[in-house]
């Protein structure tokens, strides 16, 4: 049940987010444990102004096409997981959009079923997972 806010440069068409939506989908249900259904993402476009970032930061080089992709889910999953996870994502974006892996940044924070209420008020039980 991962929540991901996705945030990059302004200019992408609504094709071109789609395309971005769907590969982190496909990325989380190949490799996160993620059922095909269970999508929830926020994209947000800002101006260069308000997108600040060290463009050699434990990277080989970022360019304007950075793209960050903060994510939260309730269950933690294996170092391999993750791995392969952050690897698939970036081989995608790479393969389909030319946005290449140094323009990529994951963050994962997990946390437990209590601190969700997908809808009525309700807290998720994990029994429901």
């Amino acid at each position: 049940m991962p929540f991901t806010r996705i945030t990059l440069r302004q200019g992408y068409s609504e094709a071109a987010l789609h395309q971005i939506s769907t590969l982190l989908q496909q990325a989380l249900v190949a490799e996160f444990d993620v059922p095909e259904h269970d999508c929830f993402q926020v994209i947000e476009m800002l101006p260069a102004g308000q997108r600040v970032f060290d463009r050699h930061y434990l990277s080989g080089g970022r360019s304007d096409n950075f793209v960050l992709f903060q994510m939260t889910a309730g269950r933690p999953r294996s170092r391999h997981q993750k791995q392969r996870f952050y690897h698939s994502l970036c081989a995608a974006l790479q393969t389909e959009m030319a946005i290449g892996p140094d323009d990529v940044m994951i963050i994962i924070q997990f946390n437990s079923t209590e601190e969700w209420s997908f809808s009525g008020g309700r807290m998720l039980a994990q029994e429901a997972l």
